[in-house]
C-alpha cells in the first residue's frame, strides 16, 4: 500500500509538472504583442484623414475641420488620428 500510495503521488505531481510546463508555451502565443508595423505599411495621412471624413460624415457630423500636422504642432487640438508612422496627427475642430 505504500508503494502505490508513493507511486501514485509521483505521477499526479509529474503530471501536474508536465502540464505547467506547456501552460507558458500556450500564454506566450497569446500575450506575444503584435508587431510594429513596418515602414512600407505605413498609413498615409491622406488616406486616413479620407476615412475619419467618411466617418463623420456617415455619422451626420456636418461642420468641421480635419487638419494633418507634425506632432510638434499639436497644442489643445483634439487629436483623432495618428498617421505616417506616428510622426503626423490628424485633429478635429468643430464649426
Amino acid at each position: 500500500m505504500k508503494y502505490l500510495t508513493m507511486f501514485a503521488s509521483l505521477a499526479l505531481v509529474s503530471a501536474l509538472a508536465f502540464a505547467q510546463g506547456q501552460a507558458p508555451a500556450d500564454n506566450a502565443q497569446a500575450q506575444t504583442p503584435a508587431p510594429a508595423a513596418a515602414p512600407s505599411m505605413r498609413k498615409a495621412c491622406e488616406d486616413l484623414k479620407g476615412e475619419i471624413d467618411a466617418k463623420l460624415q456617415q455619422k451626420g457630423v456636418k461642420s468641421y475641420t480635419l487638419d494633418v500636422v507634425s506632432n510638434e504642432e499639436v497644442k489643445d487640438q483634439k487629436v483623432v488620428g495618428s498617421c505616417d508612422g506616428g510622426t503626423k496627427k490628424i485633429t478635429y475642430k468643430r464649426g
